[in-house]
């Protein structure tokens, strides 16, 4: 497609009404990229400065712009020696390369290696050391003037100066003119023009799976975020971090060591997790670790967000990401081992996967192919990316909590990791801190799907620590509990294998005392609640508290029966019912609580149920008494409240069967 055929359509329009001179089309850096090899945002840098307007002449005269300034300051590596023989004769030059600074003990002196110039000995000023410190951990492609002098005593007799450098990022970013720029967008409108800005069409794929592409970027985005995607190869897994953001390291396989991510004790300087923003892993299958204090350090990094190193406690905002290609399809993964299999034995400990935030199912995203690519307008990668690096500094870990509750089998880290999940997707898209409560529920589920899959594997790998995987979200408006599924994962349930055993489980469970059934702990015929009304942070009745009660009951009546204990913590203690009778009229004992609890459950599972199939009694300890519902299976479905949910009990929780999978059950049960 030629200049002038290019089609420009709303959003093309938008963005250059409100991000004049911010963004660029896309379809210019593939056709600029070919034959440069540098990052997409050094080609961006160049294109955001000549090219970044409408006008197709103006494109024209500024792609020549682009294109003469490549071929006078970019050098190709085989170039190298042509090049050092160019600046010997004129003695100054202005060039693009990457620079890498280290310091030389024996030397005691700075020197700087420019890659594609081919000199791993260039003369810096101290200055520009300290004033861009990320080019002691790992380098940056940087502008830079350099000159020739071959006067200057020095004991390597090197003659190349760095007279001037500046890093290729946004000189500038306004960022309240983003924020009031942001507002003239739709949802939807911005989050394409986000695709469009790493390069991908939004209309070629849908929401699932631009939220997929965008999860990449939320490390950019959150501090001290930890990501893994592994899939097939061909998806675009590092682009990203290798590409289109200067605040960003690619670490391609091979060895690392301690000195590496975090201090080299020789020398003082701080590694990689103290310099840059985001440590991407690449490759992570072939990944060594030096030693055993890499992984050790690195997994108590991705729980504090410090090191300690010597003495110090060193503070660091680095988000981790892990990317790598899969060895097998993923259904045989999950089928016969598990989706971490792929990593090097040292980074299968349960305690240090447990650590990761999200992952990110590379299999769903599509191979690369050309109509996946745009040739629209999108940010300018630096500009966006300072962007990205601003939000940073704030957070909306706590956004969910006025519409939304977490449901009780999130552990802390599962929570923080849905927290921080919905935070990034929201500076992502929802900078100005508007959103709607859809939004936000969509958000919640794919933050809770991302951690359910970390934990669905933690699960096939130390059972024992980590049986709690049905995670789920509450409406604070109508006490709705929903359960997330990842589409992977098989159903934990077989009905008729597994019918007979829990109503032969749960009819043992009926035989022991309420002391051993505390003692043994929740099952899948065993559930506690501390309380059936009230509760214990606002000190009042609360509705999502009775629903808990009732859809354990259905669950059970719905399966093959089981055991509520209710005045019993999940800890495994009895805490009474005292809160529960002081809501339950004037009487205030067990017998009012009876009559309320029965009266309940006749209204929200009918009166055939309970009285056919639930048995309430009490004990008293000297904590209080503890109520006692044993529930036999029903032998017919059992429906709860006006929505007529059909709440089945599977594994340790209760989860609510969508039309499909309650049709099937119902077939197969009744």
């Amino acid at each position: 497609m030629t200049l002038t055929e290019q089609t420009y359509d709303r959003l093309d329009e938008l963005a250059n009404r409100y991000f004049a001179g911010r963004v660029v089309r896309k379809d210019l850096v593939r056709r600029v990229k070919v034959g440069a090899s540098v990052p997409v945002y050094v080609l961006e840098f160049l294109l955001g400065k000549y090219c970044a307007s409408d006008d197709t002449a103006a494109i024209e005269a500024g792609l020549q712009v682009v294109n003469q300034t490549l071929a006078d300051n970019f050098i190709r590596p085989d170039e190298s020696e042509k090049a050092k023989a160019e600046l010997k004769k004129k003695g100054k030059h202005r060039l693009i390369d990457k620079v890498d600074i280290r310091f030389v003990e024996s030397d005691k002196k700075f020197w700087a290696t420019l890659h594609n110039f081919g000199s791993k000995f260039v003369n810096v000023p101290e200055e520009i050391v300290y004033k861009y410190d990320r080019l002691l951990g790992g380098g940056a492609w940087c502008q830079l003037d350099l000159v020739y002098n071959d006067l200057e005593d020095n004991a390597q007799k090197t003659p190349f100066y760095i007279a001037a450098l500046k890093p290729i990022q946004v000189a500038a970013f306004d960022r309240e003119a983003y924020i009031d720029a942001r507002r003239e967008f739709s949802r939807d409108d911005w989050l394409d023009l986000v695709m469009r800005t790493i390069g991908l069409e939004g209309s070629e794929y849908d929401l699932r799976g631009k939220l997929l592409a965008l999860t990449r970027l939320i490390p950019m985005a959150e501090r001290n975020y930890n990501l893994i995607e592994l899939g097939p190869w061909g998806t675009g897994k590092s682009f990203v971090y290798r590409e289109s953001n200067p605040n960003t390291i690619l670490i391609s396989g091979g060895k690392v060591t301690v000195a590496q991510l975090f201090v080299n004790m020789s020398s003082g300087r701080v590694g990689l997790l103290g310099t840059w923003d985001v440590v991407a892993f690449d490759e992570v299958a072939g990944l060594q670790m030096s030693d055993s204090t890499v992984i050790n350090m690195l997994k108590d990094f991705m729980e504090s967000g410090s090191f300690a190193r010597g003495k110090e406690e060193i503070p660091a905002e680095a988000s981790v990401v892990f990317v790598g290609n899969t060895s097998k399809p993923h259904e045989e993964l999950v089928r016969t081992a598990h989706l971490f299999a792929d990593l090097p034995s040292s980074m299968i400990d349960p305690a240090f996967l447990d650590r990761l935030h999200y992952y990110l199912p590379g299999w769903e995203a599509p191979k690369l192919e050309k109509r996946l690519f745009t040739n629209h307008f999108g940010f300018v990668s630096d500009y966006f990316s300072e962007a990205l690096r601003q939000e940073r500094k704030r957070t909306f870990v706590s956004a969910l909590d006025n519409d939304f509750s977490l449901g009780s089998h999130l552990a802390a880290r599962d929570e923080k990791a849905v927290r921080k999940t919905v935070s990034g997707v929201l500076k992502i898209l929802h900078p100005h801190g508007e959103w709607s409560h859809g939004d936000l529920r969509e958000y919640i589920e794919f933050a809770i799907e991302g951690r359910r899959r970390v934990k669905e594997q933690l699960k096939k790998l130390a059972a024992h620590d980590y049986a709690k995987t049905s995670l789920s979200y509450i409406e604070n408006d109508t006490g709705r509990e929903v359960w997330v599924e990842v589409p992977e994962q098989p159903e934990d349930f077989d009905v008729d294998a597994d019918l007979q055993a829990e109503e032969e489980e749960a009819e043992a469970v009926a035989r022991l005392t309420t002391l051993d059934l505390i003692a043994a702990g929740e099952s899948r015929t065993v559930e506690f609640k501390q309380t059936a009304r009230f509760n214990t942070h606002t000190n009042k009745a609360d509705k999502n508290i009775e629903h808990g009660v009732v859809k354990s009951v259905a669950g059970f009546l719905n399966a093959g029966g089981g055991t509520l204990l209710i005045g019993v913590h999940d800890e495994q203690r009895v805490t009474g019912l005292a809160d529960d009778y002081s809501l339950v009229g004037k009487k205030q004992d067990k017998d009012a609580f009876e009559n309320w609890l029965v009266g309940k459950l006749v209204q929200e599972l009918g009166d055939v149920a309970i009285s056919a199939f639930v048995e309430i009694g009490f004990e008293t300890f000297d904590e209080g008494d503890v109520c006692r519902v044993e529930v036999k299976p029903s032998d017919q479905p059992v429906y709860a409240g006006e929505n007529a949910e059909l709440l089945v009990r599977v594994g340790n929780s209760t989860r609510p069967f969508n039309t499909k999978d309650a049709i099937q059950y119902i077939k197969t049960r009744w």
